[in-house]
């Protein structure tokens, strides 16, 4: 397809599972009667934000993948809306090896790919080293029925290199589905400058690529059932073209969809005349994977 509308699911988790699935089966259907042909739900979206805190049990939370529960409900969903779904789970791999996933269904139900997160933060209230095993699946781009797209995760928003790669593997879009918020007391002193990094950070990797970039969050408060801290997710979920012209965005405060078109004849545009990685200096970059240079 030259162009195609896509959706992004902004929402609230409950502490029941099986409530955000089928809420989110809900938005799906919604987005696919409204002519979306892909559609990103946020991340970790079957559970409440577990990583206020660090407790064993809450492993339990995580799904085999392939037979993943949500995943096998959403392959229904998908083909019987003949959308392609961006799918976020709490992945277990292996007797102690957790990843934080996204997979990727196209429209017939299968399965187009699955990406694992790469960067995995540690803040307070935001303890994911203690859940989630880096992931090992590189930065990719997925054929799908509709283009060829890319998924990151979150945290993976601040890093252009993830960026950087996925549109060298030819995605049109890269789908950030996200899980992201304010600490109560931060909020008044950093949230607007947070914020405002948040989302310029990722306008800048739609400009630098000359891709479409999407970041689907959550909204509201989340309460810790034990330790009673909260966070309050911004939402502000949006889609950005590739000269980083914000397409749509979504409120502060609501669960909505938002909606844009990805254009592949746009990013011909862009590139011809913004030529950013005609002019990359592939020679002289080598030592990017320092971690430092002294």
């Amino acid at each position: 397809m030259q162009s195609w509308k896509v959706a992004l699911v902004q929402m609230r988790m409950s502490s029941e599972k099986a409530l955000n699935i089928e809420r989110g089966i809900g938005y799906i259907e919604q987005a696919a009667q409204a002519g979306a042909h892909m559609i990103c739900l946020p991340e970790l979206f079957a559970s409440p934000y577990f990583c206020q805190r660090e407790d064993s049990q809450l492993f339990d939370l995580a799904e085999n993948y392939p037979h993943s529960e949500t995943v096998q409900a959403l392959q229904v969903v998908a083909k019987r809306t003949h959308t392609v779904l961006i799918v976020p789970i709490f992945e277990r791999r292996a007797p102690g090896i957790y990843h934080n996933s996204a997979v990727i269904l196209d429209s017939t139900g299968e399965v187009a790919g699955l990406y694992r997160k790469m960067h995995i933060p540690d803040d307070p209230a935001f303890y994911e080293k203690y859940y989630f095993t880096p992931g090992d699946l590189g930065f990719k781009a997925f054929d799908t029925s509709v283009g060829r797209i890319a998924v990151l995760i979150c945290w993976d928003q601040w890093y252009p290199e993830g960026a950087r790669l996925a549109a060298l593997h030819g995605a049109s879009i890269i789908f950030y589905p996200t899980a992201i918020g304010w600490h109560p007391a931060e909020k008044e002193r950093y949230g607007a400058a947070q914020h405002d990094a948040w989302r310029t950070v990722q306008r800048g990797h739609a400009i630098a690529n000359g891709v479409y970039v999407a970041a689907a969050n959550r909204v509201g408060r989340e309460v810790d059932s034990v330790t009673g801290s909260t966070l309050e997710f911004w939402g502000q979920s949006f889609i950005a073209d590739p000269q980083g012209v914000l397409l749509a965005e979504a409120s502060a405060e609501n669960e909505e969809i938002i909606y844009a078109d990805v254009d592949v004849r746009h990013i011909e545009t862009i590139r011809r005349n913004w030529p950013f990685l005609r002019d990359r200096r592939i020679d002289a970059y080598a030592a990017l994977t320092n971690r430092f240079l002294d």
